[in-house]
């Protein structure tokens, strides 16, 4: 199958390119820094509306799958260029792909565990999707006092509200969408998540006893986007190693001895 994937270079996306390799996809990946073991690199700054319209014009379709992966952890003052990346330059990728997909094509965007508090902060969800461009986003967060670590929180809401609002209109064509959702990895910017969460990230890696490793991830994203998960569309699979399913039990008082 012909993928497509951004932000490949490294961690998630690194691991996600070895494996649909080693089964044999070709893959064409957009990001800003090269990737290894790629067919094709489009050099592209995925904060940059106008640099990925001019990056996805040249692709040459059908694909079977789009893959968003790139993303941007929460860092000092980040917060334009993170929502820029994890929710308009994932929305801007899709609707250029979109019709270069095959019918029956597979969409897998990657969010995180911390979005799962997507629906209670619905309306703030919806406030940010419905912005055109980025270039309302000063704006919307010098109003909302959002900083960096609520940023990400709000851009991982979005992503996973973004695949289940797009779920039904897809299925005239009969393209499936879904997300994962991974806890804090072993990957170059796990430092970014331990500085921005302090205790509470190192709480939710000492539940598993350890961080998720980034092929665990990738091989969800790559059953995603195989013909294997058909029947699994609009969905979030978490990929965290047990946290939320701790935590929930915890929270509700439910405890079983084994």
């Amino acid at each position: 199958m012909r993928v497509v994937i951004t932000g490949a270079a490294t961690g998630i996306g690194a691991e996600t390119v070895r494996i649909l390799k080693e089964e044999g996809h070709e893959i064409c990946a957009l990001d800003i820094v090269e990737p290894a073991d790629v067919d094709q690199w489009v050099e592209v700054d995925l904060s940059d509306m106008d640099a990925i319209t001019a990056a996805c014009a040249p692709l040459s379709g059908p694909f079977d799958v789009l893959i968003n992966n790139a993303g941007l952890p929460p860092r000092p003052v980040n917060q334009i260029q993170l929502l820029s990346v994890n929710v308009f330059g994932l929305r801007q990728v899709t609707s250029l792909m979109l019709p270069k997909l095959n019918d029956g094509a597979r969409i897998v965007n990657t969010a995180s565990r911390a979005g799962l508090m997507w629906q209670g902060n619905i309306e703030e969800v919806k406030a940010l999707l419905d912005l055109d461009t980025p270039y309302a986003l000063p704006d919307f967060l010098t109003t909302r006092g959002i900083d960096p670590m609520r940023a990400y929180n709000l851009a991982k809401d979005a992503v996973i509200a973004y695949t289940k609002a797009l779920t039904k209109p897809l299925l005239a064509r009969n393209i499936r969408i879904n997300s994962v959702g991974p806890a804090p990895d072993a990957t170059d910017i796990l430092d970014d998540f331990m500085t921005a969460l302090g205790e509470s990230a190192a709480q939710a890696m000492a539940l598993p006893g350890r961080a998720g490793k980034p092929d665990e991830v990738g091989q969800v994203i790559a059953f995603l986007a195989s013909e294997k998960s058909s029947w699994i569309k609009g969905e979030n699979i978490l990929v965290d190693g047990g946290v939320s399913a701790m935590v929930t039990s915890a929270a509700l008082g439910v405890s079983q001895k084994v």
